[in-house]
């Protein structure tokens, strides 16, 4: 038996696996991207309207200073990872079109914009070598981030689970071992037996499902680390303007409502400092 029609079965189902994929690797970076745009907002436009409010208010509480300073001092190190990164980018991609940046990816996955590169390397806590990103400096930062985004480590199967298994899903098949887009395709398993090429794809399937199920734990934690980030900057953002435009310049003349919004204020600046470098693990 020639088994011609259970091949065809097995690349389809293999195919439809491959682009539920790569739908799921595309979700997965546009959420991620949007948790480092929130994050860049958080370190300037918060800052700004932070600081606005501080210099125009006399005799501040001694819990309001420490949770701003707290923060603050997050956002330093947010951003000094940050343009580390840019910097080493910049310096790395002069004249250089994105094929030789080194940002590999496969299965059809677009490659990776700097935002994006950014994103990823702020988003995972841990390099391939299991060093926290942000103790990395210049061109080993960026190195490490680029090798989560589909070369290096992560081809050779480095990693634990954030900066291997989820980053090497975002990046594509590179690196699986049989490969699905071969198999889809047909083009290397032209001349073997119908049993074996079945085999292949439906090991390759259970790959690529493992891969998507990876990749959807980590778009759900990096939506739930958006979401209370969203909140908590609203929130610090509505009531710096509120307190502006209604409360006296001297914390001493506040009234109870008001000391109940700075305290609420308060609540909302802790929170961001304990989220604005959180990592996905």
């Amino acid at each position: 038996m020639l088994r011609g029609s259970e091949r065809k079965e097995a690349l389809a189902s293999l195919s439809q696996a491959t682009t539920r994929y790569e739908q799921q690797a595309k979700d997965t970076q546009n959420v991620i991207t949007e948790l480092f745009v929130l994050r860049q907002k958080c370190s300037t436009d918060l800052i700004t309207r932070g600081e606005h409010f501080i210099n125009r208010l006399a005799n501040t509480p001694k819990e309001f200073d420490k949770s701003w300073s707290e923060l603050k001092a997050e956002i330093a190190e947010f951003d000094d990872v940050v343009e580390k990164l840019e910097e080493e980018y910049r310096a790395s991609h002069v004249g250089k079109g994105t094929a030789a940046a080194g940002v590999a990816v496969g299965a059809g996955v677009a490659a990776f914009a700097p935002t994006a590169a950014l994103a990823v390397a702020t988003t995972f806590g841990t390099a391939s070598t299991g060093t926290a990103i942000a103790t990395l400096s210049g061109a080993a930062a960026t190195n490490a981030a680029l090798a989560w985004l589909g070369g290096g480590a992560l081809a050779a199967g480095g990693g634990g689970m954030s900066a291997g298994s989820a980053l090497l899903a975002l990046a594509g098949p590179v690196g699986w071992g049989i490969g699905a887009v071969g198999i889809a395709g047909g083009t290397l398993l032209a001349r073997r037996k119908n049993g074996k090429i079945i085999e292949q794809a439906q090991a390759e399937e259970r790959e690529v499902r493992s891969q998507t199920s990876k990749l959807h734990i980590v778009q759900r934690s990096a939506d739930e680390l958006k979401s209370l980030t969203s909140e908590h900057y609203h929130g610090t953002e509505s009531i710096v303007d509120v307190l502006e435009k209604t409360a006296p310049r001297d914390f001493t003349q506040f009234n109870a409502g008001q000391r109940e919004q700075l305290g609420a204020l308060i609540n909302h600046i802790n929170a961001l400092s304990k989220l604005i470098n959180k990592k996905i693990q």
